[in-house]
């Protein structure tokens, strides 16, 4: 691709959407709340059962929750005594789906198979 085709999305990035974006990235980056936004994608759920599907502990599924919450990743609503959570924004479903889909359950990246090379799992740095 030559320098002059441009294949970017028409939104400009500005200092400010950039920083927006790293730090929802920064938000999602920790498998506990990825874990809790996806199960939020498909419904809504009360923290004790978010904490039992995650296998986390009600105390951290609820920090969780608030970080989620503060961020306006996930909303909340009153049902009686409980408070069922979920996730309203189509971009960060779509987003996370898009993410799943790059990804084989086994944790290798869901490319297109080439013959020549075994499936390998991603390497990341910092």
């Amino acid at each position: 691709m030559s320098a002059t085709t441009s294949h970017a999305p028409a939104a400009a990035a500005t200092t400010a959407r950039l920083e927006a974006a790293a730090q929802t990235f920064a938000l999602l980056s920790a498998p506990g709340r990825l874990h809790l936004v996806w199960l939020l994608a498909g419904g809504e759920y009360d923290v004790t059962t978010l904490a039992e599907l995650t296998g986390a502990n009600i105390p951290a599924a609820s920090q969780h929750l608030a970080k989620l919450r503060a961020a306006g990743v996930v909303t909340a609503r009153r049902d009686g005594r409980r408070q069922l959570y979920r996730v309203e924004d189509e971009h960060i479903i779509e987003v996370i789906g898009q993410m799943f889909s790059h990804i084989a359950p086994d944790g290798t990246l869901a490319m297109t198979p080439d013959p020549r090379r075994p499936p390998r799992l991603p390497r990341f740095e910092s």
